[in-house]
């Protein structure tokens, strides 16, 4: 679910099955930042663990990140994360 951070900034939270290699945390963010049309997109992280991904933060958003693309974002890190060991799939 999203929710609204400081203002012109959407949180997504994000429940994956694997951790996501650094190339991996890099394309979600630019799929979900050009998703959207936000100015940015980075990764939150959980504190002292760096592998393990909470989400994103997207810095205003022209689409909000709900419904179908939210949903699209979701499944796009869930194939990511599905993918661990196996490169990106796409390169």
């Amino acid at each position: 679910m999203s929710e609204a951070a400081a203002a012109g900034r959407v949180e997504i939270r994000l429940v994956l099955p694997h951790p996501l290699g650094a190339a991996a945390v890099v394309a979600l963010e630019d799929y979900a930042r050009e998703l959207t049309r936000a100015k940015a997109a980075s990764a939150l992280f959980a504190d002292g663990a760096a592998e393990r991904l909470l989400g994103l933060a997207l810095e205003a958003p022209a689409l909000a990140p709900e419904g179908a693309v939210l949903e699209d974002i979701q499944a796009f890190a869930r194939q990511l994360a599905e993918q661990v060991g196996l490169g990106l799939g796409w390169t």
